[in-house]
């Protein structure tokens, strides 16, 4: 059963509630919403730069994360709580897991992000919410399949326990007062540069599937404050129409920052975007590349995202 069929399937089911599911963009309506804040909680996909101040993309001076530009659309700042900021995301942080998917047992998870906040601050009717979560836990779960650790039986459960515990995270924002919160989950992983060195597509494809599958059933009926965004959507547009973006290669890093430790969690001595400058690329030209390394996004990559979540955004509210 494909990812998009069961997308399908659950739009569907969908239609009579109120938690709205992407769709192709905002057409012509004027978002009655302006928000005053932006909060991130999540992993490497929506941290802004916690440990060291690099993200994981191409670092070069661009704006190479989703969520800060979605911030700047908006007139915003959205730096990383060890900064003093509203971004909690922390790369590899998984959702409820310790360590986190590159072994570190420090990494705060995205439960532990959230209890963070509420514990300082309640959330108000003009605040925009993230939970950019998910890649994490799918990197750490495949990964444990990969080193024959566990089953793909294993992973499924796995993940799918994950995508609970996201959907109970989101609750909690709700129950606290959030009336804008925005969940990003992973993109298909069969996409992703990991996924054609290895030829686990089909591993890939089934353990987003089933994580994107159960988050969507446990907030079905929960639309009212919340956004789900179809991540899959448009990281599958740029994969498979990459010259409407200007994107040349689709299967390669054009990092070559290798970590000799565990890194983004697919292996010691594998490439991890963090450690990525303009001094460490295979190309002159990273904006012709969809992956800074195994999982995550180039600049591009991540401008185009952060535009369509805007388009969504100011489309739903």
């Amino acid at each position: 059963m494909s990812l998009d069929w069961i997308r399908r399937a659950l739009m569907t089911l969908a239609a009579g509630a109120t938690l709205a599911l992407a769709g192709c963009g905002s057409g012509t309506i004027e978002s009655q919403f302006h928000p005053t804040r932006l909060v991130a909680f999540g992993d490497a996909f929506t941290d802004a730069g916690q440990r060291t101040g690099a993200r994981y993309s191409v670092n070069d001076g661009s704006i190479n994360n989703w969520a800060v530009y979605v911030a700047a659309q908006y007139g915003l700042a959205l730096n990383p709580s060890s900064a003093g900021g509203t971004n909690y995301a922390w790369g590899s942080a998984r959702i409820t897991q310790q360590p986190d998917a590159g072994g570190d047992a420090t990494t705060p998870t995205v439960q532990q992000q959230v209890s963070s906040f509420l514990a300082a601050s309640t959330p108000a009717p003009t605040d925009l919410l993230f939970l950019g979560a998910g890649t994490a836990d799918l990197v750490a779960e495949i990964q444990k399949v990969l080193g024959g650790q566990q089953t793909s039986d294993q992973m499924l459960a796995n993940v799918a326990q994950a995508a609970h515990d996201m959907a109970a995270q989101a609750l909690r924002l709700k129950a606290a007062g959030a009336t804008h919160v925005v969940l990003v989950p992973p993109y298909d992983m069969s996409k992703s540069s990991w996924a054609t060195q290895t030829g686990q597509q089909a591993l890939m494809a089934a353990a987003t599937t089933k994580f994107t599958t159960t988050l969507l059933v446990d907030l079905v009926n929960e639309g009212q404050d919340m956004l789900y965004v179809d991540t899959a959507f448009i990281v599958n547009l740029l994969y498979g129409s990459p010259g409407s973006y200007g994107i040349v290669d689709v299967n390669n890093p054009v990092c070559t920052s290798v970590d000799a430790g565990q890194g983004i969690g697919t292996g010691a001595g594998q490439i991890n975007s963090s450690l990525c400058s303009v001094a460490t690329l295979a190309a002159a030209t990273p904006a012709t590349f969809l992956f800074a390394d195994r999982v995550y996004l180039t600049p591009v990559g991540n401008q185009q995202l952060g535009n369509y979540v805007y388009s969504r955004v100011i489309s739903r509210w």
